[in-house]
């Protein structure tokens, strides 16, 4: 008789302890991601011999292109924290290639509009330093490349740029990187000059 008392006073205790975590909604919590944590911006001078020169994030590497189809002054800016690179190449001559040049970066920017919602250009005029240029900014959850650009000074130099990651396309979730690497970018194109 005993273990009948205690049964089915644990089974209402049961009862009541369900009837009363049952009053309020439940809503599941929405899918999250890492955290990610973004360094400082701080910049140093990428001056060498190359025919040109800008500042650089200090937390990033800059690594020449050794590949033998690579012209000789192509370097990729990688950013290993968030597997991303900035893939900058250059060409001389300018002046008598300088419409093929430009076709071959809209061909280039053309090939994200299968995966863009947005394309938005912002035009570079620094004519102090003879700077001249268009970024591109890609929008889109799955755009490969969200940001491109080019810059010459309509005679001699001419130098292209494209943000890939080594990751596959969420652009959603890595906003804040492309955000950050945006600014480093500016700061790029800003402190750009020919040597």
């Amino acid at each position: 008789m005993q273990r009948k008392l205690i049964f089915l006073f644990c089974f209402q205790f049961l009862l009541v302890i369900i009837f009363i975590s049952c009053q309020s909604d439940y809503s599941p919590k929405p899918r999250g991601f890492f955290r990610i944590d973004l360094p400082k911006h701080d910049y140093q001078t990428f001056d060498t011999t190359y025919p040109y020169l800008f500042d650089y994030p200090v937390y990033s590497e800059i690594v020449p292109v050794e590949d033998g189809s690579a012209g000789s002054y192509w370097v990729d800016l990688e950013f290993p924290r968030f597997k991303a690179t900035v893939h900058l190449t250059y060409k001389d001559d300018a002046e008598n290639n300088l419409n093929k040049y430009i076709d071959d970066v809209i061909s280039f920017i053309n090939k994200q509009i299968p995966k863009a919602t947005a394309i938005n250009e912002e035009i570079v005029i620094i004519p102090d330093e003879s700077v001249y240029g268009t970024l591109y900014h890609i929008e889109g959850t799955e755009a490969a490349s969200t940001l491109q650009f080019f810059l010459t000074d309509s005679v001699d130099h001419f130098l292209r740029g494209a943000l890939y990651f080594n990751v596959s396309p969420n652009n959603d979730s890595l906003a804040p990187v492309i955000k950050h690497i945006k600014t480093d970018v500016d700061h790029l194109v800003e402190t750009l000059r020919w040597q």
